[in-house]
């Protein structure tokens, strides 16, 4: 039975089209891409029973599909804004999803307050990928927030999360190739070996926009490049790869 949620100017409910599950949007902020879908695919092989963390959880887009996609026990998202947080509650209401994927208003870097460190078993994170003042600076302050680092940078995101993750950890990240230098350098900085690396492309011809990596706390150096994930094909059609994540295939 689906629960009487309450939904407030310009919010709507998105169907996931993945074992019944919907999430609630403002179609006025900042709503999912394609960014999320691909990196909680990336990170379907989070362990059976495995604590969970989600960074900058938004709407909670990610941590909803992890609940569908995997056996983890519990996820915890953490979100800074207080609009955004709230439409996250009210998505875990609408999926039934209150004993496994919990929400915190905070910023991240005050998650030493929350949790000991080296509690999580792994850590997913789409975290801004503009600097503060770099590029268009969107007049929608949620949307300003969600693409750049305002509340948190990346240095916030990768160190927090060194702090979190057991030893042997997974970090999952989905972020923008002309910042890989600095997220490689940042994983190595805080002992959080880069293992999976894997570009995704509009096309075949296209230059890539969005590089998913997977890290391990204090792991032996040792790093697989996947094999390139392609959006469209030469029809301008999903690939193949692209309808299974989506489950349309």
């Amino acid at each position: 039975m689906e629960p009487n949620i309450e939904l407030k100017e310009n919010e709507r409910i998105d169907d996931l089209e993945y074992k019944d599950l919907k999430i609630i949007q403002n179609k006025e902020g900042f709503c999912f891409g394609i960014d999320s879908i691909l990196l909680s695919d990336f990170a379907k092989q989070i362990k059976k029973g495995a604590k969970v963390l989600d960074l900058g959880t938004g709407t909670g887009i990610i941590a909803t599909l992890l609940c569908g996609k995997t056996e983890l026990s519990e996820i915890i998202g953490i979100e800074v804004q207080e609009e955004v947080y709230e439409m996250a509650k009210r998505s875990i209401r609408l999926n039934h999803l209150e004993n496994k994927f919990k929400m915190i208003q905070d910023n991240i870097t005050n998650l030493n307050q929350h949790f000991e460190k080296n509690t999580f078993d792994a850590i997913v994170t789409n975290p801004p990928y503009k600097k503060k003042e770099t590029g268009i600076q969107n007049e929608d302050t949620r949307k300003l927030i969600s693409r750049h680092e305002i509340e948190a940078n990346l240095e916030d995101f990768i160190k927090i999360s060194k702090d979190m993750l057991k030893d042997k950890g997974e970090f999952y990240i989905v972020y923008r190739p002309e910042r890989l230098v600095d997220l490689i350098s940042l994983m190595r900085k805080y002992k959080i070996e880069p293992k999976r690396i894997r570009f995704v492309y509009s096309h075949i011809h296209a230059i890539s926009k969005l590089v998913l990596v997977q890290g391990i706390k204090n792991a032996n150096p040792f790093l697989k490049l996947e094999e390139n994930l392609y959006i469209y094909d030469e029809n301008n059609h999903y690939t193949d790869e692209i309808l299974e994540i989506y489950h349309k295939k």
